[in-house]
C-alpha cells in the first residue's frame, strides 16, 4: 500500500511539473522576433533605410536587409558562429529569418552534431530528413537541402544545408505570415509576366521618342 501511494505521489509530482514546463519559442532567435516592424529590426541591427532591399510588389510589400554579426569581445576578436542573417519582411512585418553559419565555426561538423546543437536550445528535432544524394538537386527553399525540423502550430525552425558550399544555415518562419507571403508573390509574378508585353511595349515607344527628339535637335546643331 505504501508503495503504491508513492507512485501515486510521484505520477503526481511528474505531472504537476510537466504542465508548467515552459513550451519552446520557436519564434525567436538571437533576440530578433518573428512579427517584429521593420523598424526595430534596423534599429537592433544598426541599419538604415536605405540597407532594405525591396523584392516583390510595391515597396511597402516585401523586404530584406541582411545583417552580418559584428565580431565578439573577448581576450582576442573572434567571428561570430553566425555569418549572416538575411530579414525578409512582408507588409512592414518580420515573417521570415534565413541564418547562415560561418565555415570556420562549423567545419568538420556533421548534420547530426548541428541537429543536436539546436536541441540544446530548441528541444528534440519535430522531424528528421532522410539522407540524400548529394549530387542530387533536391533543395529547400531555394536555400539547400533540408536536414531536420522543429516546430508547432505557429512557427517552422528548419536546418539547412546548401547542396554547393556545404554550408549549414537555419530558417525560421511564421507558418501563417510565410504562407500569405508566397500567394502574394505567386500574384506578383503573374500580374508581372501579364504585363510585360505591355511595359515593354511602352519603354520601346519612349525608346523611340526620345531618340526622334534627339534627332530633331542634331539635325539644328550639327556641323560636318
Amino acid at each position: 500500500m505504501k508503495t503504491v501511494r508513492c507512485s501515486i505521489f510521484c505520477l503526481a509530482a511528474f505531472l504537476i511539473s510537466a504542465s508548467v514546463l515552459p513550451a519552446q519559442d520557436f519564434s525567436t532567435y538571437r533576440g530578433f522576433s518573428l512579427g517584429t516592424s521593420l523598424a526595430t529590426v534596423l534599429k537592433l541591427t544598426d541599419q538604415k533605410l536605405a540597407d532594405v532591399n525591396m523584392t516583390y510588389g510595391s515597396p511597402s510589400t516585401f523586404q530584406e536587409v541582411t545583417w552580418w554579426p559584428p565580431s565578439l569581445r573577448g581576450t582576442a576578436y573572434r567571428s561570430d558562429s553566425v555569418e549572416q542573417i538575411l530579414f525578409s519582411f512582408y507588409n512592414g512585418t518580420l515573417y521570415k529569418m534565413s541564418v547562415t553559419y560561418g565555415q570556420s565555426s562549423t567545419e568538420g561538423l556533421t548534420a547530426q552534431d548541428m541537429g543536436n546543437s539546436i536541441s540544446a536550445k530548441y528541444g528534440a528535432a519535430t522531424s528528421i530528413a532522410p539522407v540524400v544524394d548529394p549530387a542530387s538537386n533536391v533543395g529547400y527553399d531555394g536555400q539547400g537541402k533540408l536536414v531536420a525540423s522543429w516546430e508547432d502550430s505557429l512557427y517552422s525552425i528548419n536546418l539547412v544545408r546548401s547542396s554547393f558550399t556545404g554550408h549549414f544555415g537555419l530558417v525560421i518562419y511564421s507558418k501563417q505570415a510565410n504562407a500569405a507571403a508566397e500567394l502574394a508573390v505567386a500574384d506578383a509574378l503573374k500580374l508581372a509576366k501579364q504585363d510585360g508585353p505591355e511595359r515593354e511595349a511602352e519603354r520601346q515607344r519612349k525608346q523611340t521618342s526620345d531618340l526622334e527628339v534627339a534627332r530633331q535637335k542634331n539635325q539644328k546643331s550639327f556641323r560636318p
